[in-house]
Parts: structure tokens; sequence; C-alpha cells
């Protein structure tokens, strides 16, 4: 390298880091948008509209929650791809983020090169709950009648790819048994077809079964988390009903689009982190069911990387396709 190229590069270099730090302060300079891909009222947008208060006042801007529900979080993970690189949008996701691009042929974004990871923000074990009148009450005693009945059990399901099908695949390999899928539009009528009769088990959030459970319309035989769960504290994990080191999460967090100045994605990452300390926010996500979990960006991106690994030897098995 000669002496007109080094001194290019020196001068290249200083003009990155004066970016940097002119980013670091000015960011933010707006109202920061978290659009959630799924419509008001679901987990997404619960999280989405306890973090915008406290995000506000640590940001010294308003922080805007954007419902872009529709193509399995496809619309919305579009309007942040073709937004600007600023750190001002941010996606709020679930898993069905990283399942996407397994099961759809199309897809109008790369969702390993065209994101980055800001920071994972809750988890939630799911529950398999039965109707009361199977004779199952423990995973053990519902591995033992789905061998005795083989492709007569079925299992219900808010959608038909997702995060709750690909964990009840996960423990059906696990167990060796035959147990058939059947989806529905949404945790309500699968827990209602389940209540009916109409199903053999439901896998869902505890959020959403636990109040059929205390009701004795449901009855829980297994949350998927390594620890039991306080909102259901009586149910043992599938780990300690004899499969060791199970563990299957539904998740949410924020991704940004990849070429976000990295002094903003560390900014929105801390001060997401500092806000799922607060024991108003806790207490919020404690009775949905969910644990804060946030992640540093680089572990969060290794993560995601993690989980649609872990799927895709299930989605390829299975042959799940969107279209």
């Amino acid at each position: 390298m000669n002496r007109k190229q080094l001194c290019a590069l020196i001068l290249a270099s200083t003009s990155m880091l004066a970016i940097d730090a002119a980013v670091a302060q000015e960011f933010p300079s707006k109202n920061v948008r978290l659009v959630a891909p799924f419509p008001p009222g679901g987990t997404v947008d619960l999280l989405a509209r306890v973090l915008a208060q406290p995000l506000s006042r640590a940001l010294g801007q308003n922080v805007i929650v954007e419902n872009r529900p529709g193509g399995n979080t496809v619309i919305g993970a579009e309007l942040v791809v073709r937004a600007p690189a600023d750190g001002h949008t941010v996606l709020l996701m679930a898993s069905s983020f990283t399942i996407n691009p397994l099961v759809r042929s199309k897809m109008p974004y790369d969702t390993l090169k065209d994101f980055t990871g800001v920071t994972r923000i809750a988890s939630n074990p799911l529950v398999i709950s039965v109707h009361p009148s199977l004779p199952a009450k423990s995973i053990r005693e519902l591995v033992a009648l789905a061998r005795a009945r083989p492709g007569e059990l079925t299992f219900a399901t808010a959608s038909i790819i997702g995060g709750q099908r690909l964990a009840m695949e996960l423990v059906r390999e696990a167990a060796g048994v035959d147990l058939i899928n059947v989806p529905y539009n949404g945790g309500a009528p699968a827990a209602t077809a389940v209540m009916g009769g109409h199903t053999s088990m439901l896998i869902a959030n505890i959020s959403e079964s636990a109040p059929h459970i205390a009701s004795g319309r449901l009855r829980g035989i297994a949350v998927t988390s390594l620890a039991r769960s306080d909102n259901l504290p009586d149910v043992p994990t599938i780990a300690e009903s004899g499969y060791a080191g199970f563990e299957a999460l539904n998740w949410f967090g924020a991704v940004a689009r990849s070429a976000t100045p990295r002094t903003a994605i560390e900014r929105l990452s801390a001060e997401i982190a500092r806000a799922l300390q607060l024991p108003e926010v806790k207490d919020i996500l404690g009775k949905e069911g969910l644990a804060p979990a946030a992640m540093s960006p680089e572990a969060f991106d290794a993560f995601m990387r993690t989980e649609m690994q872990r799927y895709e030897r299930i989605i390829r098995t299975l042959k799940l396709k969107m279209e």
C-alpha cells in the first residue's frame, strides 16, 4: 500500500468514526416506530405497548406502536425493510419471523441478510393439555395411550405452521409416537375444539390455557420449559417427565434493518433491556406467563440462526409449505 492509499484509508476510517459519533449523539432524532406484525390484542402487540412508554421516557422521543398484520408477519417485516436504516423503525417479531423463510418459496426480503437483531424481549413456555375425558394425566400416560392407539390422537394448534405446531412435532419425535395435527385459525378456536371433545389435546400459550385448566375444562399435562411455570406450578415439565433437556419456547424479539448504525442498535437494545426490568413491566409480563429474556444484539443474531437450524429439519421432514 502506497502513501496515497494509506492516507485515503485513514481518512475513510476517520469519516466512519465521525458518522458513528454523530449517530450516537443524534439517535433518536424523531419518533421511533415499533411495528407489530400482528393485530391488536396479541402477545406481540402487548409487548409493544408495554414497552412504548418507558422507551419514550428513556429515548426522549415518542415511541409509536404500529400494527401491520398479515402474511404470517411478512407484511410488517417488509414495511421495516423498506424504511430508512436509521434505527427509527423497529420490528417486534415472534418465532414465525424465522419460520417464514423455511416454508415460503418466495420472500420479499432475506431474513438473515436484511435484518439484524436488536434483542430478544421475552419468552414463554407452551402447555400441553387434554380433554378431561382422555385417560391420560401425565406425558408418560399420554405417550402410552398414543402407542396403544396409533394415528388416533389429535392435537389442536392456533395455525398450520408456527411455533406451537413445531414444538409439538418435537414432542412427537422425542416420544416416538404418531399424533395428528388439526390446525385452527387462532388460539381460541383451538381451545374450544379440545374443550368440545373434537380434538384430543391442545398445545398453546400458558396465558390462553391456564383459565381453562383452572376451571377443569382442560387438564394440564406438561409445560415445554425446563422449569415449571409460576402460572401453572402443579403442571410438570416435559424434561422432568422422562425427556431430559427438552425445551421448546415461544419467544419474541426486536430486529432492525441490517444497515442500521451499530450505535443505534446498541442504544435500542440497552433501553429495551432496562425497560424489561421495571417492576410494572415485569408484573404485566408475569401475569401473561411471559419472562423477560433480553439478549445482546450479537447473542440474539446467533439465537435466531440456531432456532432456524433447529426447525429446518422438522419442516423438511414434514414438507411444510405456506403456498
